[in-house]
């Protein structure tokens, strides 16, 4: 049906209603969804495949296409609470309950055309459009009524378009409302007030109102009423998107109930959409099982129309802030339930066999077959098996033998008919395969900076594949792993690859494998020293003493020591210092000194303004402590400083 209400049980604040409007188009359909805060009813127009949905505390109306996308808005109406369109969808109608109003709006532009007063302090509530003219119901919990607006009225006559007191004594609350365009003379009401589950069937064709049936309950024929719809082609309504009743001679009586639900909305053609807490089910008219059923998220669905055309059905579907449109397509297709189980482990060359079912709410048809692939190292794009034919209990089977090891996947799709969807799955079956001999040289050497090594992989014997790549990854974040070789090894099964090295480095060879031979990776991490020199200054001369060459300085000269050593952002290098005495070598210091970005680092010593000194001196790089982990720790050579008078 082309109208649908939230009842007050659902229904959420009003924040602000608003006189000013500001039209928004967006020409074409944006790739965003229609989306609202607080529900405020939803409306399909037909002729304009548009979909109307009222946002209550933002005071807007949204209007989307036929696949939930949003193409324009209009703000300013009002606190919306129910939505409506004329037979030949040409106008849209809103409620706006705080400011008391029927706002009649262009459906093509949303431009705002006339707005009804309705002089009442509890409404309009919720609308609906039948016999010619706009329907509305007010009132508080305890005593509630129906009005009209007519919108053939002109108002340059001085006549009132709008009518109240049309049901009078007969609704407590302002009551729902539902029509069905197949009869478009007639009205459903369900109260919403409190201690009673009433309803009515009003005939609104003529000048007033005509009771074609009534029910003054207390909660004997429906637990309350939260929803009301009119069902097409018959004298029936479905009260909660569940309870089926029926009306005859001026009373309602039970007849049937669908299996649960809370809300629904009826197509053209009878089938019923029912919201069933966080699913939206579709029936045909009285069955006991789903025709197809949408998963609605976590959070539920607010409200639902269908198309007038029966296409699909549009959802308020919640999300953690609100509520959003979701076009739910093949309304009348079935979604079948399609099982495969396969061993979880098999060996290659022998035969296993695959099993499953196939089943679904509506009857398939007899001997029906399902399309087999298999997917694998040797057939990554899927190999078409033999199809296989459904037994009479929905059971298949069939048998296969695995050529290629690894992982092995089996898709079996069924691809639809005229009431089933197409629907597919699958199973994966892990196929060992050998494992091959790969092994890469020159783990934990270590060599000086800049010193070209070349690396060896040796792969054993395989299936097919000869490939082997390898890899070189140096320490530190900001190299990044690069591909040094990749080829066939030669033909005894030897691949090398050179490295310079300037940083530890893990050097990895991959063997991505066949469809006998697993995949394999290695891995040898080779260390580099840094590179260090240090320069001396101030000493007057150089001489040996014994065999040893010395730096000669005055007794009160200072000596400065300038070590030049690879750079790294955040470098430190130790600078070690010994004093001979006795025959020995004592260390007298080592302390860390920050390099500068050209790698250098002048250290100063302070003379000892004694003579007949020896000291000794050298730089070194600690890994780790010198303020990185990129380098192996690498000892610069001593430097020999003599003082003299």
């Amino acid at each position: 049906m082309r109208t649908r209400s939230i009842s007050t049980a659902t229904a959420l604040a009003v924040l602000f209603s608003s006189a000013v409007l500001s039209v928004t188009a967006a020409g074409s359909a944006s790739a965003a969804s229609a989306a609202v805060v607080s529900p405020g009813g939803i409306v399909v127009d037909g002729a304009l495949k548009r979909v109307f949905v009222g946002d209550r505390s933002a005071g807007k109306i949204l209007a989307a296409d036929y696949s939930g996308a949003l193409v324009g808005s209009v703000s300013g109406v009002g606190a919306v609470s129910d939505l409506a369109v004329s037979d030949d969808g040409a106008t849209l109608y809103a409620a706006a309950e705080n400011s008391h109003e029927i706002v009649a709006l262009d459906a093509a532009t949303l431009g705002v055309k006339t707005r009804y007063a309705v002089a009442t302090d509890t409404g309009p509530r919720h609308i609906a459009f039948a016999g010619g003219r706009v329907w509305f119901t007010y009132g508080d919990q305890w005593d509630g009524d129906l009005g009209s607006v007519d919108p053939a009225v002109d108002p340059a006559s001085g006549a009132d378009a709008v009518a109240l007191g049309q049901f009078s004594s007969k609704v407590w609350g302002p009551a729902l409302l539902d029509t069905d365009p197949s009869s478009p003379g007639l009205l459903a009401v369900g109260e919403t007030g409190l201690s009673t589950d009433s309803m009515a069937v009003l005939d609104v064709s003529g000048d007033t109102p005509q009771q074609l049936a009534w029910y003054h309950g207390d909660y004997t024929l429906n637990s309350g009423i939260g929803d009301i719809d009119l069902v097409p082609g018959t004298s029936r309504v479905l009260v909660n998107g569940a309870q089926r009743n029926a009306y005859a001679d001026g009373k309602f009586t039970a007849a049937g109930a669908y299996p649960s639900g809370q809300r629904a909305d009826i197509a053209a053609n009878g089938l019923v959409a029912q919201i069933d807490g966080t699913k939206v089910a579709v029936y045909r008219p009285d069955a006991t099982k789903p025709l197809r059923t949408y998963t609605a998220g976590t959070f539920g669905t607010a409200d639902l129309a269908w198309a007038p055309d029966s296409s699909r059905v549009f959802a308020l579907v919640g999300t953690s802030g609100g509520y959003t449109l979701k076009a739910l397509t093949d309304p009348t297709l079935n979604v079948p339930s399609l099982t495969v189980n396969a061993p979880s482990t098999a060996t290659r060359g022998k035969k296993l066999t695959v099993t499953g079912k196939l089943s679904a709410t509506v009857a398939l048809p007899s001997g029906v077959s399902l399309q087999v692939t298999r997917t694998d190292v040797e057939s990554p794009k899927g190999k078409a098996l033999p199809s296989v034919k459904v037994r009479a209990d929905g059971s298949y089977s069939f048998t296969d033998t695995p050529p290629a090891g690894g992982t092995v996947t089996y898709k079996v799709a069924y691809a639809g008919d005229a009431q089933h969807t197409a629907v597919s799955t699958s199973d994966k079956v892990s196929v060992p395969r050998t494992k091959p001999t790969l092994t890469l040289n020159k783990n934990r050497n270590i060599y000086n900076y800049g010193t070209d090594v070349s690396f060896t992989a040796h792969l054993g014997s395989t299936y097919k594949n000869r490939t082997v790549e390898i890899w070189a990854n140096p320490f530190g974040s900001d190299k990044p792993n690069k591909l040094l070789k990749t080829g066939k090894v030669n033909s005894s099964g030897n691949i090398s690859a050179t490295v310079r090295m300037t940083r530890d480095t893990d050097v990895t060879a991959v063997f991505k494998g066949d469809a006998r031979t697993a995949p394999k990776t290695v891995k040898s991490t080779a260390y580099a020293r840094v590179k260090i020199s240090t320069a001396v200054s101030k000493h007057y001369k150089t001489g040996k003493i014994g065999s040893t060459s010395y730096y000669w300085f005055h007794k009160s000269t200072d000596p400065v020591l300038t070590t030049t050593m690879t750079y790294y952002k955040g470098r430190k290098q130790r600078f070690d210092l010994q004093v001979y005495s006795g025959g020995k070598w004592y260390s007298a210091d080592s302390e860390y000194f920050p390099l500068g970005t050209d790698g250098k680092c002048a250290v100063r010593l302070e003379a000892p303004g004694q003579s007949g000194i020896k000291a000794r001196m050298r730089s070194t790089y600690v890994n780790g402590s010198s303020g990185d982990t990129v380098n192996s720790t690498t000892y610069g050579p001593w430097k020999y400083l003599y003082f003299s008078k």
